[in-house]
């Protein structure tokens, strides 16, 4: 079916998927605590997709830097949403029951817990699951490919020395990697704290301005775009921004209609269920929201442009691990009326150190601006590790087994740092100072 008769046909299947979710939030309607999840969160991934051909088509119109970013901003706001909603839900139950947000002798999960749980699931999946995908899928294409002798791609993006694929991202892309590093290092304090508080509003939301401030120079590129938002960025400019700016409010409205009920339902189904909360939360609800973003990396690394695919990666992985972490405790203070910060209990503090950890594993794999397929691996693989572990230790050695993974991540990552120190001081010269003149030259 050619493109242009496929897209809108594409369009209009994210909305219809939308419907079922957005018809029983406006009707109040319910069917069961599952049927419920699975609408709500469809209609959240239907969402996502209109808010990532959207994005995408907004290239057109702004900075190639910029635009990566804003990509990767919109991609995650499905994850923004459900989040918050924890988190408000985490700040009224902090109101009424203090510090452990729970009323006494409950034995239910501490909603402060969920937003923490959704939060480092989000940012595990994205990581473990997205930036190996983009390698892993581009060394398949690459053995496929008639030309895997040579380089193959966007600019040579994904190529083949000997038996091995490596993808590599362009000199620019030192600087969101490099303000994840700064998040990160930062993040690796946070496992420390009894709470996530207004301070680090201050330091994390700062890191992303300054990142933004910084991508916003980057000289304008014309976008390859694919799909529906090719066929949206191909239209006049009038035409294209109502389609574009139509399908944000949209998505926006479908999301807002949906998010808390899929929060709730997915609470719900994990008690008639007796499946654990904590791990629909962390792992269930993200995938929701991100499914679209993986798709859409996924889509790019196939077609050889590992570039777009890992560098929006990346800036999403910025975005999630500076603006999202810095505004949980605004909404959480919002919510529960009190200066105080999110609490952190001994299990979310392991979460995040896991999370921290892995970060700082993915900055020293690509601090020389590449990833191996080895590197690939063995990022899936550390993810799936927890998974593994989790069903064969027994209950008591599982948060040593989070302890231990963590160790293993940060190991893995100052071994890298020490042997590709060079790389590492090139990195923060070009993420913070060299001008976007200088760091385009190679790329023209």
């Amino acid at each position: 079916m050619p493109a242009r008769t496929s897209s809108p046909l594409l369009v209009a299947g994210a909305v219809a998927v939308a419907v079922p979710g957005v018809a029983m939030s406006l009707g109040g309607l319910s069917i069961s605590p599952p049927v419920d999840a699975l609408l709500y969160g469809l209609a959240i991934v239907g969402a996502a997709f209109l808010l990532s051909w959207a994005a995408e088509a907004a290239q057109v119109d702004i900075s190639a830097g910029l635009a990566i970013a804003l990509l990767a901003l919109v991609a995650v706001l499905p994850e923004y949403a459900v989040d918050f909603v924890f988190t408000i839900q985490g700040g009224n139950a902090y109101a009424q029951y203090g510090p452990t947000c729970l009323p006494p002798g409950s034995a239910d999960q501490s909603p402060c817990g969920l937003a923490l749980a959704n939060m480092t699931g989000a940012n595990r999946i994205l990581v473990g699951v997205g930036w190996a995908l983009v390698v892993l899928l581009a060394a398949v294409r690459l053995r496929t490919s008639k030309g895997r002798s040579g380089e193959i791609g966007d600019g040579g993006t994904a190529h083949r020395e000997g038996h091995s694929t490596r993808v590599t991202l362009q000199r620019t892309d030192s600087v969101p990697l490099m303000f994840l590093l700064l998040a990160t290092v930062y993040s690796l304090t946070l496992p420390l704290r009894v709470s996530i508080t207004l301070v680090d509003l201050v330091v994390l939301v700062g890191i992303f301005v300054a990142y933004s401030i910084r991508v916003a120079r980057a000289p304008a590129e014309e976008p390859d775009l694919i799909g529906p938002s090719a066929w949206i960025g191909e239209k006049d400019a009038s035409p294209r921004r109502t389609w574009y700016i139509g399908l944000f409010v949209l998505a926006a409205a479908i999301i807002i209609a949906c998010a808390e009920h899929f929060a709730d339902s997915l609470v719900e189904t994990g008690t008639e269920l007796g499946i654990s909360q904590f791990f629909l939360v962390q792992w269930l609800a993200p995938l929701a929201s991100e499914a679209p973003e993986l798709l859409v990396a996924g889509l790019y690394a196939w077609r050889l442009k590992t570039t777009d695919a890992l560098a929006t990666l990346v800036s999403s992985k910025v975005n999630q691990w500076s603006l999202l972490v810095g505004t949980l405790p605004l909404v959480f203070a919002l919510a529960a009326g009190s200066l105080n910060g999110l609490p952190i209990d001994v299990d979310q503090r392991e979460e995040l150190l896991l999370t921290a950890a892995q970060s700082l594993f993915a900055v020293a794999l690509l601090v020389t601006l590449s990833i191996s397929v080895k590197g690939a691996l063995t990022l899936l693989g550390l993810f799936l590790a927890q998974f593994l572990l989790a069903a064969f230790l027994p209950t008591a050695l599982q948060e040593t087994e989070l302890l231990i993974l963590s160790a293993v991540y940060v190991v893995l990552a100052l071994v890298l740092f020490v042997r590709q120190r060079k790389a590492l001081a090139q990195l923060f010269r070009d993420g913070l100072r060299t001008p976007y003149s200088e760091l385009t030259k190679e790329n023209a």
